[in-house]
C-alpha cells in the first residue's frame, strides 16, 4: 500500500511539474503585452492613471498659503449692490484706479472688453433719434468723456494685465504682445497648442496694458483640467497665459524665457519640447507642450475679496493697503450667467479666474506637480519586475496565497505612488503596474484552476480505492500532505471545560444534554473561531482550540488571551438568556474552566493509514489541560502559564502561585487572566494586583502571621473580583503548613496532586 501510494505521489507530482509552465508562459506574455501597451503611449490609455492623479487631489490637496496673490470677485452680491453686468466702463475704471492706488502689483483682468460701452455718453447719442429737435441733447452727449477712454487712462496708469481668447478658426485681428518671449533652443511646435484666431478687448484697452495674456483655458478630453496651458502658439507666434503675465508684470520683467529641449541639454524629448520658463526670478517646470501641472489647494476664502467692497468704499484706507498692496489682483466673475466655469478634480464648477490665480500662487511658492521624464520608465520597469514576478510566483503558491502577495504588491505600488505625490510632489501613475498584476493573477488564477480540477480528478480516480475520501480531498488539495506526522510551531493551546459537567448530565435526559451542549458550545465556537483559532476537538463538554496553525498568526497570544475573556463573557450572558429561551435546556448557573498555555508544540495530520485528523501534541497541550483542572482549586476562570503570560503586556493579570502539575518536575509561575488593557488600566485592579503581590511574598517567607493578616485586610479587594476561593485556598493552606514543620529548601512551590 505505502509504496502504492508513493509510486502514485511521484507521477502527480511529475504531472504537476509538466503543468506549471502553461500558465507561467501565459503570464510572462500578459506582462509584454501590457508593458507594449504602457511604451506606445496610445491616446486615450492614459485616462484611468489621470484619474488616480484626481483622487489624490481630492486626498491630499495643497495647503493654502498666502503667495500674495487675490481674487476680486464679481459675485451674486456685488451684482446685487451695484447693478447688472455688465457695469459701466467708469466703474472697471475706478476699480482699477483704487487697486493701483492701493499699491497692487498687478491687475488681471479675467475678462475680454471686446465691445464698446454701451452706456457711454457717445453710444448713447448714437441711439437717440435725431429727428425730434434733440441735435442739442446729442451733441452735449457726444462731447464728454468716453468711458472707454476713461478705462483705458486707467489702464494706462496701473500695472494691468488684460486678457484675450483664442480660437482655432482664423479670425480677430494679430495679437501685439508689449513684451517678448524669448526662445531657447527650437521653436516649441511640436506640442505646444496651436489656434489661428482671438477675441480681444478694444485696441486702445490693449495698448493702455502693461501685459496681455490669454485666458483660454481647455481641459483634457474627459473634460477635467488637470494641466494648466502658461504658453501657446498663435498663427506661429509664442503668447503667454494670464498667469504668467500677471507674474512679468508684477516683477517689472522685460521678457519671458522659453527654453525646449535641444536648449536646454535635455536629450530625452524631440527637438522643440518645452522643458520649462523663466519669468523675472521664478522658473517653472512644465511639460512638453508648455502647461503647469495644476495642484489645487483646499478652500481658501482668504484668497478672495467681493468686489462690491471695493466699489462701495466699505473697506478702510488701511484694510485696502493690507489687502492690495504688492499682490497680484486678478479680477473675474464666480455670478450665475457671468462665470466661465471648468471642471477641475475637486470641483465640477471652479471659476476660470481661480485656476489663473492657483496658477500664479504654485509659480510664487514653488510648489509643483512634475511628471519626471523618469516617471514612463520606472512604471516599466514596475510592470516587468512586479508582474513578471507574479506570473512565475504565482503558479507555485496558489490563489489565496498569490492575492495576498499580488495585493501586498498592488497596495505597495499605490501607497508610493500616493507618497510620491503628497511627499515629493511627482505624479507617478499606479495603474500600468496595477494592471499588469491583475491581469496576471485573473488569467493564471483561471488557468491553474483548470488545470486543479484535471489533478483533482486524477487524483480521485487514483485513490478511491485505497484512502478514505476526506483523505483523498486533502491530497487533492495538496498531494505534497501524504506524510503523518507534522512540524514544530510555537502555539498557544486553550482548554475549556464545563464545571460539573456529570452534576448537570445525571438532571437530564441524554436529547436534553446535547441541547444544552449545543446551545454552550456554538457560541463558543463561534468565538474562538472568529479570534482565527483553530478548533480541534470536542471532548465531550470540554473544547481543544489551538492558535498559529495551520495559518500563522503573528498576534496568536492576544488572539488567544482575548478568545478567553470572550468566552467568561458571553456565558454570564448565556446564563441570563438562554433559560428563558423556548426549547433550550439550560442549567442554572453554568460556569467554566479554562487552562491556557504557550510554547512549542508538533501539530499536523496525525492517526492512522487508515484515518488522520488534523490536531497536536506535546507537553505545552499537557500543561494547558492541567491548568484548566486547577481553575477549579484555585477559583478563577482563566488560568495561564508564564509562558503565555510573558506575551500579554497590558492584559489584567494577577499571579496566582508556583505550581507543579502532575506528570511534571519543573514548577511554573501561574496567573489568572482577569482582564483586558481597560481593567488593567482600572484602580480596583491595580489596588488588587499590589496587595496580592505583597501577601505572596510574606507566604513565600513563611511570615504566616503577615500573610493572614494581609489576607484578612484585603478581602474586600477578594471579594470584588470574584477572587474570594483563592484568600480561603490561601488561608488553608496557611493553616497547614503554620502547624507542622516546614522541609528544609521549601520555596513555595505547590505540588498539584490531582489533574
Amino acid at each position: 500500500m505505502a509504496s502504492q501510494i508513493n509510486n502514485r505521489t511521484g507521477s502527480i507530482r511529475q504531472r504537476l511539474k509538466l503543468l506549471q509552465p502553461g500558465p507561467m508562459i501565459s503570464g510572462l506574455l500578459i506582462v509584454f503585452a501590457v508593458a507594449a501597451l504602457q511604451f506606445a503611449a496610445i491616446p486615450g490609455f492614459e485616462r484611468l492613471g489621470l484619474m488616480v492623479f484626481d483622487i489624490y487631489q481630492s486626498a491630499a490637496p495643497r495647503s493654502y498659503e498666502d503667495a500674495g496673490v487675490r481674487i476680486i470677485d464679481i459675485d451674486e452680491e456685488s451684482i446685487e449692490k451695484l447693478g447688472q453686468w455688465p457695469w459701466p466702463r467708469t466703474e472697471i475704471a475706478r476699480l482699477t484706479q483704487t487697486l493701483s492706488d492701493a499699491g497692487a502689483a498687478a491687475i488681471a483682468f479675467d475678462i475680454v472688453f471686446s465691445e464698446p460701452d454701451r452706456t457711454s455718453p457717445s453710444q448713447i447719442a448714437a441711439r437717440i433719434p435725431d429727428d425730434e429737435g434733440n441735435d442739442a441733447l446729442i451733441e452735449s452727449l457726444a462731447s464728454l468723456p468716453d468711458h472707454d477712454s476713461i478705462l483705458a487712462d486707467s489702464f494706462a496708469l496701473a500695472p494691468v494685465v488684460n486678457g484675450f481668447f483664442l480660437l482655432k478658426e482664423d479670425r480677430g485681428k494679430a495679437i501685439e504682445l508689449p513684451s517678448g518671449m524669448a526662445i531657447l533652443g527650437s521653436s516649441p511646435t511640436v506640442e505646444v497648442e496651436p489656434y489661428r484666431g482671438s477675441v480681444q478687448s478694444l485696441p486702445e484697452l490693449n495698448q493702455a496694458s502693461a501685459g496681455l495674456g490669454s485666458l483660454s483655458i481647455v481641459g483634457d478630453a474627459d473634460g477635467v483640467l488637470r494641466r494648466a496651458p502658461l504658453v501657446f502658439l498663435h498663427k506661429n507666434e509664442l503668447v503667454p497665459s494670464l498667469s504668467l503675465e500677471a507674474l512679468r508684470v508684477a516683477q517689472g520683467a522685460d521678457s519671458i524665457l522659453v527654453k525646449t529641449s535641444d536648449g536646454s541639454g535635455e536629450t530625452t524629448s524631440a527637438p522643440g519640447a518645452l522643458v520649462n520658463l523663466r519669468v523675472g526670478a521664478f522658473e517653472v517646470p512644465t511639460t512638453a507642450a508648455g502647461e503647469l501641472w495644476m495642484h489645487f489647494s483646499e478652500p481658501a476664502p482668504e484668497r478672495t475679496i467681493p468686489a462690491w467692497r471695493l466699489l462701495s468704499n466699505e473697506m478702510s484706507a488701511a484694510e485696502l493697503q493690507h489687502s492690495v498692496e504688492g499682490q497680484i489682483m486678478f479680477i473675474g466673475a464666480s455670478a450665475t450667467g457671468l462665470r466661465d466655469l471648468v471642471t477641475t478634480p475637486q470641483s465640477d464648477n471652479e471659476p476660470g479666474v481661480t485656476v489663473h490665480a492657483q496658477a500664479a500662487e504654485q509659480i510664487i511658492l514653488g510648489k509643483f506637480l512634475t511628471r519626471p521624464d523618469w516617471a514612463r520608465g520606472l512604471e516599466l520597469f514596475l510592470i516587468i519586475l512586479l508582474g513578471g514576478a507574479l506570473a512565475i510566483l504565482l503558479p507555485n503558491m496558489g490563489a489565496l496565497v498569490g492575492a495576498g502577495i499580488g495585493m501586498i504588491m498592488t497596495i505597495g505600488v499605490a501607497v508610493g505612488s500616493l507618497l510620491a505625490f503628497d511627499q515629493l510632489q511627482y505624479l507617478l501613475d499606479p495603474t500600468w503596474p496595477i494592471v499588469a498584476l491583475a491581469f496576471v493573477y485573473a488569467v493564471q488564477t483561471l488557468l491553474s484552476f483548470r488545470e486543479e480540477e484535471q489533478q483533482r480528478a486524477y487524483i480521485h480516480t487514483a485513490f478511491d480505492r485505497y484512502l478514505s475520501p476526506e483523505m483523498v480531498r486533502q491530497i487533492a488539495a495538496n498531494p505534497e500532505r501524504l506524510q503523518l506526522g507534522g512540524e514544530e510551531r510555537e502555539m498557544t493551546v486553550l482548554f475549556c471545560d464545563i464545571r460539573g459537567f456529570s452534576r448537570i448530565s445525571e438532571q437530564y435526559e441524554p436529547k436534553e444534554v446535547i441541547n444544552f451542549l449545543t446551545g454552550f458550545l456554538t457560541p463558543m465556537c463561534d468565538i474562538l473561531l472568529e479570534s482565527k483559532a483553530t478548533v480541534d476537538k470536542f471532548i465531550g463538554d470540554a473544547v481543544l482550540a489551538f492558535w498559529n496553525a495551520p495559518l500563522d498568526d503573528p498576534d496568536q497570544f492576544r488572539n488567544g488571551a482575548r478568545a478567553a475573556l470572550d468566552m467568561v463573557d458571553s456565558l454570564e450572558k448565556l446564563n441570563v438568556s438562554m433559560p428563558s429561551k423556548p426549547g433550550q435546556v439550560w442549567p442554572p448557573e453554568v460556569k467554566i474552566g479554562i487552562g491556557m498555555n504557550a510554547g512549542l508544540c508538533c501539530v499536523g495530520n496525525m492517526g492512522s493509514q487508515q484515518r488522520l485528523s488534523y490536531s497536536l501534541i506535546g507537553d505545552t497541550v499537557n500543561i494547558a489541560s492541567r491548568f484548566e483542572g486547577l481553575t477549579k482549586q484555585y477559583g478563577v476562570k482563566i488560568m495561564i502559564g508564564s509562558a503565555l503570560a510573558d506575551q500579554l503586556e497590558g492584559f489584567a493579570l494577577l499571579e496566582l502561585d508556583q505550581v507543579k502539575v502532575v506528570g511534571r518536575d519543573a514548577p511554573d509561575t501561574v496567573f489568572a487572566l482577569l482582564g483586558d488593557e481597560q481593567m488593567h488600566d482600572d484602580p480596583a485592579f491595580t489596588r488588587l494586583q499590589k496587595h496580592h503581590q505583597a501577601f505572596l511574598q510574606a507566604y513565600r517567607e513563611q511570615s504566616w502571621s503577615e500573610a493572614s493578616n494581609l489576607l484578612n485586610q484585603y478581602e474586600a479587594n477578594y471579594q470584588d473580583n470574584d477572587m474570594s476561593l483563592l484568600a480561603d485556598m490561601y488561608r488553608q493552606r496557611i493553616g497547614e503548613l503554620s502547624e507542622k514543620p516546614i522541609r528544609s529548601g521549601w520555596d513555595g512551590v505547590y505540588a498539584a496532586t490531582q489533574k
